[in-house]
């Protein structure tokens, strides 16, 4: 049996400082009554109409307790080919390797193959944590299953300034399942991005075909261009962990390797563009600071111990690039005027999913033999809203598939989800 994990064995043997020691001290206990979460800042109340509730996330000027945080380990990993079926392989496992100096970004653009924008269902994690390799971690009690985005967006709400998201949520055999839930209206505007929006995001996947390659380039081999970007094209990590009280399964995309794979996070890298800070500029450093916390979260949650960003210019040309470790980055931003305290996000984490997994329960014991989907609705200064949907939004949810609410029906057929 494998030995418990810590986020201490988690990125690499640097030394971590004090107060991040303390982020993954011993867990804390949640309160489930309304009202006030002692030591978390957060608070819930009921509206007048049933099965209606609201959760506000804590101040950022909470000191809440410390909570445990499990270091991430792999269970699987599959591939999407160009054809967008999935594959248990690594074929589309992909390298680190030194891109050129000055390389446009926008090298390319008009040979770009752009999957469709699409619902983030989470089917293809359903079929990774249904092979028969995740099945003793898919039987333990109180599990959290979710792409490692949907929890990125949970955790860092305390700070979110500007975007609102909806989540669908299912509890079924104790298990507990989150979807990004996104309109039809959302995926046009999604797909109507005018050009200069898709220009800079196409920014980002250039970068990684620049920094990437099928295998390590050798001692003095010059850096070239990686393949035209393919965005159906993806390697996925799934991962067991731990938040508090709560066991995670989640999924997520991993840009490439650094030298070797060994089968586990620990040479994973993950890989981001921004435009370059100027000197002397506090709006621009600001601006990185606060974009830090996302990619923070997003690297520590699948146990990415290593993020290089790629600083360009407005034009697209790359202009520096710069490593970060994971677990160093809290230390950066510390007295900035852009701080981010990590513990807030993962204290709120834990009492969030607490709360949603209670309302629930609740539904569940009053109206029995009922597949109940609920509803959470964050905006940045109205917290979480959270109801349970009538038949016609699950409808909505099921967009024609052959689902119970929005898991597929050949996963509650198979009983693959059961605690038992």
């Amino acid at each position: 049996m494998a030995q418990k994990r810590t986020v201490h064995d988690a990125f690499s043997e640097e030394e971590i400082d004090e107060e991040a020691s303390k982020r993954f001290a011993p867990k804390q206990r949640v309160s489930d009554s309304p009202g006030a979460h002692p030591g978390t800042g957060i608070t819930t109340n009921k509206n007048n109409d049933e099965g209606r509730f609201k959760l506000m996330p804590p101040s950022r000027e909470s000191k809440p307790l410390p909570v445990e945080f499990q270091k991430p380990y792999q269970l699987i990993s599959f591939s999407y080919t160009p054809e967008r079926r999935l594959v248990f392989d690594d074929s589309a496992l992909r390298y680190w390797v030194e891109p050129p100096r000055h390389a446009d970004l926008g090298h390319r653009f008009s040979h770009w193959i752009r999957r469709p924008e699409e619902r983030g269902r989470i089917d293809s994690l359903l079929e990774a944590i249904s092979q028969p390799r995740c099945e003793e971690a898919r039987k333990k009690q109180g599990l959290v299953v979710c792409w490692r985005g949907v929890l990125c967006k949970i955790l860092v709400a305390p700070y979110e300034e500007q975007d609102s998201w909806d989540l669908n949520v299912m509890l079924i055999n104790d298990i507990l399942y989150f979807e990004e839930h996104v309109s039809d209206e959302r995926l046009r505007e999604k797909e109507d991005m005018n050009p200069r929006q898709r220009e800079q995001t196409y920014y980002g996947y250039s970068f990684e075909s620049w920094c990437t390659a099928e295998r390590p380039r050798q001692p003095g081999e010059t850096p070239r261009w990686g393949g035209d970007v393919d965005t159906n094209v993806q390697w996925c990590s799934v991962v067991k962990g731990k938040l508090g009280t709560h066991r995670l399964l989640i999924g997520g995309e991993v840009d490439c390797v650094r030298d070797t794979y060994t089968g586990q996070p620990d040479t994973f890298v993950e890989l981001k563009t921004s435009i370059s800070i100027r000197h002397g500029n506090l709006n621009d450093e600001l601006r990185f600071e606060k974009k830090l916390l996302k990619f923070y979260f997003q690297s520590f949650l699948l146990g990415v111990p290593e993020i290089v960003v790629g600083f360009r210019n407005p034009r697209g040309q790359l202009q520096t690039l710069q490593p970060f470790k994971t677990l160093q980055i809290p230390r950066m931003v510390r007295g900035k005027q852009g701080e981010w305290n990590p513990n807030v996000c993962l204290s709120w984490g834990q009492s969030f999913i607490t709360k949603v997994k209670q309302w629930m329960e609740d539904a569940d014991n009053v109206k029995t033999g009922t597949t109940h989907v609920g509803r959470l609705r964050f905006s940045p200064r109205g917290g979480v809203h959270f109801h349970l949907l009538n038949d016609l939004e699950k409808e909505e949810v099921q967009n024609g598939d052959d689902r119970e609410g929005f898991l597929p029906r050949w996963y509650m057929k198979d009983g693959v989800g059961s605690s038992s």
